[in-house]
């Protein structure tokens, strides 16, 4: 019987043979995470322009931003670092690569997502963690908030990759409509929420959730409003139940492509 002790050692297990191929070539390791890290800075520069000339906008400010960029890259890293394969679900579905998961007596999409790890994604991690050391408020209360607001962002993440990138057992090849939905799901997780009204403000806290994640500065760090963080985790909660759904669901769909392969 599998208990949360194992799994989390087997977790444990595949992040550090993930990494320890990463780091058999360190030179591009290093130059792939750190190129994640200058493209994000160029959009900070961006953004530190524009609030030069606007300094407040729909009640935002520079530091608020940059709080929402710091859990947003946060998320997107952890997520892409520690769960990597979230977003090639579909690619496995559509070559038939998901038959050595199901040799195999642990949970399905669990070693699915452990089972690959993003270089690129580890600069973002960095990345936010140098925004929360220069915008974050560092006391203990503010450094909680902070890590609670990143995990939300990676169930977020996480869980909004695995139900798009599971369409493809159901429409076949959903590789350039999970790609297309990843663009848009990153696009408006970066940008103050307040500027959107109307419809579009509806669909950013229903069908792509990416409003809590680009609230959160306001909603939690900043105010601490409890109705918005009891929303969050409630639509975190939710959006993983249909996650899960929605791949097992398609699982029992799934068709064999008769590829032999091993998996520790």
């Amino acid at each position: 019987m599998l208990t949360a002790g194992k799994l989390l050692r087997f977790c444990l297990f595949c992040w550090k043979l993930n990494l320890a191929g990463a780091l058999e070539f360190r030179l591009n390791f290093l130059l792939t995470a750190g190129m994640m890290v200058i493209n994000n800075t160029v959009w900070i520069f961006f953004w530190g322009v524009y609030f030069t000339s606007f300094p407040i906008v729909n009640g935002w400010e520079f530091r608020d931003v940059m709080m929402m960029w710091a859990i947003g890259t946060i998320g997107f890293g952890v997520s892409a670092t520690l769960f990597g394969n979230s977003l090639q679900i579909a690619n496995m579905v559509a070559n038939g690569r998901l038959d050595v998961y199901l040799a195999q007596p642990k949970p399905v999409l669990l070693h699915v997502l452990v089972s690959r790890m993003s270089l690129s994604a580890i600069g973002d991690v960095l990345f936010g963690l140098i925004l929360y050391g220069v915008f974050g408020d560092h006391t203990f209360t503010g450094a909680i908030l902070f890590v609670l607001a990143s995990l939300l962002a990676t169930v977020f993440f996480v869980f909004f990759h695995v139900l798009t990138q599971s369409l493809a057992f159901y429409i076949g090849n959903a590789e350039g409509v999970g790609y297309q939905l990843f663009n848009i799901f990153i696009t408006f997780s970066t940008y103050p929420t307040d500027i959107f009204r109307g419809w579009i403000r509806l669909v950013l806290f229903t069908v792509i959730p990416a409003g809590f994640i680009s609230y959160m500065p306001v909603g939690l760090l900043r105010e601490m409003d409890f109705g918005f963080i009891l929303r969050a985790a409630a639509a975190a909660l939710l959006l993983t139940a249909a996650a899960l759904f929605v791949f097992y669901r398609g699982l029992a769909r799934y068709s064999s492509g008769n590829q032999i392969g091993l998996r520790m």
